[in-house]
């Protein structure tokens, strides 16, 4: 096979994956109902919700994070914060707050037993003191909009939702790692079709730990957090325990009402990303190399491609790079991304790729996984599958 039938073979591959899944793409752009959209009556009834925040050495935000859920607007919500082993000042914050507000309840966790990874415990050991008729499980750094929580309680009230969790608006600097950001949640748009988690009939699944708001009953007869004690990736495989056992489950877009401050910088996106990209694979080096080629083929080599090609192999290349562009502009205008980052795409998809390979390399390398300062053996976490 000559090298001019080789380009137009891949170009042919590349284009006929994004013409159809960019048109797919851009038509769910509203796909999403916007929490700040949903309108909510003075004189309807809202049930009593408890707020469970895992904290471990989240010194950096969590005065800002706390002072915002302090302010929501919600009747009377219980507030539970889980100081999770913290080595920094996060003990002494919580102390402080906790003296100033009475609404604060803060939980200490000293030691972590066997079997399970830190956040899901610090949920865990939280929601057992809750008494609310919703939990929200949330995490540490994230700021909320006074009515939020409100929002999105009469989102599931009205509409028969059992667990209602969010796309929050990323708050981080320049441009480049709000593409990666954005670049990371097309794919994810791609590979999960959360808008789908609304369909009863919809095998479709979503778990985002910035909010992860559930009936208490439902919570409780999944297990807590226990079937996901060993999950890195546990707010996203929490959703589909949700789904799993036949419960109503939606997808809001959070935009001006739950924001984060994702990564300052490329370092700690990184860091960050490595603990769950392999566990998101299930651990299987086959799926690994699969993602790593398509990702090459048709996401990253078209860039190249159209400078080193002519003819009609040039012109695949072209269209698909001009299909990325639009789709990702569209599809991501949404939550508050320009257009012009999608010419960022080989850059931040090569950075993702990057990721994949090196938490896969490191994690068979160690043997299982460091996140916050706590190694977990690899040979442990595959039996927390899910």
């Amino acid at each position: 096979m000559d090298t001019h039938t080789i380009h137009l073979s891949l170009a042919m591959l590349a284009a006929g994956f994004w013409i159809p899944a960019g048109v797919w793409l851009m038509s769910k752009r509203h796909a999403f109902t916007v929490l700040a959209s949903v309108s909510v009556r003075d004189e309807d009834p809202l049930p009593p919700v408890s707020v469970v925040i895992p904290a471990r050495n989240e010194e950096r935000n969590l005065e800002q994070a706390l002072q915002s859920v302090l302010a929501l607007d919600y009747p009377d919500p219980e507030i539970i914060v889980v100081n999770d082993r913290s080595t920094d000042t996060t003990g002494a914050i919580l102390a402080k707050m906790a003296e100033r507000d009475a609404r604060l309840t803060v939980v200490t966790i000293d030691e972590l037993p066997d079997g399970w990874i830190g956040k899901p415990y610090a949920l865990h050991t939280g929601a057992q003191q809750a008494r609310g008729e919703f939990i929200l499980f949330t995490d540490a750094d994230i700021v909320f909009h006074p009515s939020a929580l409100r929002k999105a309680v009469a989102h599931a009230q009205a509409n028969g939702f059992d667990h209602v969790t969010l796309i929050p608006e990323g708050t981080m600097p320049g441009s480049f790692l709000t593409a990666v950001s954005a670049t990371f949640g097309m794919l994810m748009f791609i590979i999960f079709k959360p808008w789908q988690a609304r369909n009863p009939w919809s095998r479709r699944y979503m778990g985002i730990g910035a909010f992860n708001l559930i009936r208490t009953s439902v919570y409780q007869d999944l297990g807590g957090h226990e079937p996901v004690a060993l999950r890195p990736d546990d707010d996203l495989k929490f959703g589909k325990l949700v789904k799993d056992d036949g419960y109503r489950q939606d997808v809001l877009n959070g935009r001006g009402m739950v924001t984060v401050e994702w990564y300052r910088s490329v370092g700690e996106l990184i860091d960050g990303l490595m603990k769950n990209m392999f566990a998101g694979m299930e651990y299987r080096v086959s799926s690994v190399i699969a993602a790593t080629l398509a990702a090459l083929v048709m996401h990253i080599w078209p860039w190249i491609g159209v400078w080193v090609t002519g003819g009609w192999p040039q012109a695949g290349y072209a269209v698909t790079i001009v299909m990325m562009i639009i789709s990702f502009g569209v599809t991501m205008g949404p939550f508050g991304v320009k257009f012009w980052q999608g010419l960022l795409l080989p850059l931040t998809i090569g950075l993702l790729v990057y990721i994949q390979c090196r938490s896969a390399a490191l994690v068979l390398w160690r043997g299982g996984i460091v996140w916050r300062g706590t190694f977990y053996e690899l040979r442990q976490l595959k039996t927390g599958k899910v």
